[in-house]
């Protein structure tokens, strides 16, 4: 409803002058109305495609029923469990006219693993997909992005899709900011990935329609704080926008620390056009960890997180952001990677060291890791090749696979290894922790992502009423600031 301050009357006169007037303020109104309108959705609220399956089928949905959108998190998992995973959620949301997506993650060891989802996504007729961890431009990411273009009235550009690309370094936001590369472009027209037409309307458009600011978030993340990152990245995006003489707008949302309502008021004043949010709804029930996991992630403080090394990275040092609270993975992965960087190769470890690192962290012999981890990489040989000619990379593969399996513990609950479970998480999820206790939202049996993004949203729209009331010039108090999670419907 609409809110008039100042106008109290007393006989018949204005006891105070009036102030200002509002207009009314909902939930659906934050964020920009022409990225709602464009995917059909009623708020400006996405819901990130955590890896290996976390972003469930069952909470891609539950996001897209309520007038949300969500991304299923296809990172880490073969192409063929994707696909089984997007034709459910096809089934349950297309007819309909429900928005949904899926992550496409930059794979610099498998490179071909890019081409075979992207494939895919064309094949199924995929129309969003988020792109992740990307350091440089792929052609795989490229030929998404630009298949289908189509020339629309008035030299604008008709897209078949969106894509969302994530970034967190101004460097990485440009390469989605800019055109394709020409070399990029003349490559995939000579292969026939695609058309003549495409490739010139590619030379008009940004790579990406979508550019969402990540900072400190969990997993692959640069932990930057989004009041510094945010208006960096919409500069970039108008000043590219100016030089290419774009003529059709890129929407900026934010994520990371996205955990109360304060964290969203904030992000949608700074003008994002949409949330992401990612931390908060791994705690929730229709998320694809176990109970023994959410249950961890429950108790959580904004303090309990660290980085650590990551599987597919692990290499190039790459880390990402994980719970602390109740868990040794963080540690103990560092320390394996502390010791690739020291050796060449598994016989190279003192033996004193590989003793300990046998008996807590794989609780195995490591010839034994070795045969598991031969057996995971049949179907690509080339990886087992190139470790029996490579020592150390031998040696990375083992310790990878402690890193792959300690994030599917915690899918599938495997209790004795609690102290191993890698839990991608960051900051937001104890800042969630706090603000929901005592409230309908602390027990972790509570946490539907229905709820959890219906509460942010609303108590979003307090914040903001109150700070408006603010900015006419009222002495504000602060409990007006103060949104306690309840039941609510939609």
């Amino acid at each position: 409803m609409g809110l008039a301050f100042g106008a109290s009357q007393a006989n018949g006169r204005a006891a105070y002058p009036l102030l200002g007037i509002l207009a009314p303020l909902y939930p659906e109104w934050l964020g920009d109305r022409g990225f709602v309108e464009s995917h059909g959705m009623r708020f400006a609220y996405l819901g990130g495609s955590m890896a290996r399956g976390i972003a469930s089928v069952d909470l891609v949905i539950a996001l897209a029923e309520m007038g949300a959108m969500g991304m299923f998190g296809a990172a880490g998992l073969p192409p063929a469990k994707v696909e089984a995973a997007l034709g459910r959620i096809s089934a349950a949301l297309d007819h309909r006219g429900l928005p949904w997506g899926v992550n496409l993650i930059h794979s610099p060891g498998e490179p071909g693993l890019e081409d075979d989802l992207v494939d895919l996504y064309l094949r199924l007729g995929v129309r969003r997909v988020e792109a992740s961890a990307f350091m440089r431009l792929t052609k795989a990411v490229v030929r998404y992005a630009c298949t289908g273009l189509q020339p629309g009235e008035g030299g604008t550009v008709l897209r078949a899709r969106a894509l969302f690309a994530k970034v967190s370094r101004e460097e990485v936001a440009e390469f989605f900011l800019s055109p394709p590369p020409e070399a990029m472009l003349a490559q995939l027209q000579a292969e026939g990935a695609l058309t003549a037409q495409e490739a010139d309307l590619a030379r008009r458009i940004p790579v990406a329609d979508h550019i969402i600011v990540e900072s400190d978030s969990g997993g692959h993340t640069d932990n930057r704080p989004l009041g510094a990152l945010f208006p960096v990245i919409v500069r970039l995006r108008d000043s590219l926008a100016r030089r290419f003489g774009f003529k059709q707008a890129v929407h900026v949302g934010a994520a990371g620390g996205m955990g109360t309502p304060d964290a969203l008021a904030g992000a949608y004043a700074m003008g994002a056009a949409f949330v992401v949010l990612g931390s908060v709804h791994q705690a929730a029930i229709e998320s694809g960890v176990s109970d023994d996991a959410r249950a961890m992630l429950a108790t959580a403080g904004p303090a309990d997180v660290g980085m650590t090394a990551c599987a597919d990275m692990f290499e190039m040092g790459v880390k990402v952001q994980v719970l602390t609270r109740g868990t040794l993975m963080a540690a103990r992965a560092n320390q394996l990677f502390q010791i690739y960087k020291a050796h060449q190769s598994i016989e190279d470890i003192p033996p004193a060291v590989r003793a300990r690192l046998e008996a807590d962290i794989f609780r195995m012999p490591l010839e034994d890791v070795w045969g598991r981890t031969r057996a995971f990489f049949a179907a690509d040989p080339a990886q087992i090749a190139k470790a029996e000619g490579n020592p150390r990379h031998r040696m990375a593969l083992i310790f990878r696979w402690y890193l792959g399996n300690s994030s599917r513990w915690p899918l599938v609950g495997e209790s004795d290894r609690r102290a191993d479970y890698q839990l991608w998480c960051g900051p937001a999820m104890g800042a969630f922790n706090r603000w929901v206790e005592g409230s309908v939202l602390e027990a972790p049996r509570e946490r539907r992502v229905q709820q959890i993004a219906l509460n942010l949203l609303e108590g979003a729209a307090v914040v903001t009423r109150a700070q408006q009331l603010r900015t006419y010039g009222l002495d504000v108090p602060g409990a007006a600031f103060a949104y306690r999670p309840e039941t609510l419907g939609y």
